[in-house]
């Protein structure tokens, strides 16, 4: 049985993967770690994991296989280094760091260690987007788009949090690590210290690829479209699949007993990610896609000014 920390129990902890690991109990020994005992508490009593600590050290200490790390960004650095260290593969969100310098050498120390370090980018794992990949190689053009009804912030934090995503999204779909780029453009809208739009477009010898996000547009969606010669294909916020050719539409919508964890990606992810560690295949995210991710979010940054 592998034996798996999990190192921060906030908001994403709590509602994205403790109802997951809670189901892998047969397969997986949790050890929880948080520095809030009275959470601590509450969260053993619900799932009923058995090993807990509020001291990090020992956690580390303990003969972990993996470890998921779901605290502050500011901190995965030191924390993605000191499980590395040791010698444990790494599950982090995303992003693995807002310096695009520090991402770049904790892959470099995973890959020394020989070990995985494998960004939360769940949305290449929405059974939908997984389809909507299938169908990429027949594409020209691809577009990904976030909206929020207004809900501008600061620009770094804005561009790490959420455009990640839509950027992600992009280099999956595109397969961007694959080919060149011939052109590249790169803008942010900042008012006041706040990202209210951000829009990176790229140019390949196959495809134009376009990720765009508008914090003001009135309304929450997210849509992945690819257009080519035979058709368009497009993912709804990741639950809805449509295809239209010429006067044609069909429609693919998940089961209403798709779990929304299933239908987000996350738990496909997680369990990609624990049969990599189980069985030493490959990074399920892969560090060449995930570090062009962030760098394609750092330059989108460095186009605002590099505003905090």
């Amino acid at each position: 049985m592998l034996k798996v920390g999990v190192l921060g129990l906030g908001g994403i902890a709590q509602k994205a993967y403790l109802p997951v690991f809670a189901g892998l109990q047969d397969q997986v020994d949790w050890y929880l770690c948080t520095r809030n005992q009275a959470k601590l508490d509450q969260l053993q009593q619900r799932y009923h994991f058995p090993h807990s600590t509020t001291n990090v050290a020992q956690l580390v200490a303990e003969p972990l296989d993996a470890v998921f790390i779901h605290t502050p960004t500011a901190t995965h650095g030191a924390y993605v280094r000191q499980f590395l260290e040791a010698g444990v593969h790494v599950y982090v969100d995303k992003p693995v760091s807002e310096d695009f310098a520090e991402v770049q050498a904790l892959y470099a120390l995973a890959d020394r260690k020989q070990l995985l370090l494998t960004a939360g980018f769940n949305r290449r794992f929405a059974p939908l987007n997984q389809q909507l990949q299938q169908q990429a190689f027949q594409s020209n053009q691809i577009m990904v788009q976030k909206n929020r009804q207004n809900d501008v912030g600061p620009v770094k934090y804005m561009l790490f949090d959420l455009m990640t995503h839509v950027v992600d999204t992009a280099v999956y779909l595109a397969d961007l690590t694959r080919t060149d780029l011939t052109h590249a453009t790169y803008q942010c809208n900042v008012t006041a210290g706040q990202l209210q739009r951000a829009r990176v477009l790229l140019d390949t010898p196959q495809r134009t690829v376009l990720a765009s996000m508008n914090l003001q547009a009135g309304s929450n969606t997210e849509t992945a479209t690819l257009q080519g010669p035979s058709g368009i294909w497009q993912v709804q916020d990741l639950a809805r699949l449509t295809q239209q050719q010429g006067p044609q539409q069909q429609q693919t919508v998940l089961s209403d007993w798709t779990p929304t964890l299933e239908q987000r990606g996350f738990a496909p992810l997680i369990n990609a990610f624990l049969k990599a560690v189980a069985h030493g295949t490959a990074n399920p995210v892969s560090p060449t896609s995930s570090l062009l991710t962030h760098q394609i979010c750092t330059q989108l940054w460095q186009s605002a000014g590099s505003v905090d």
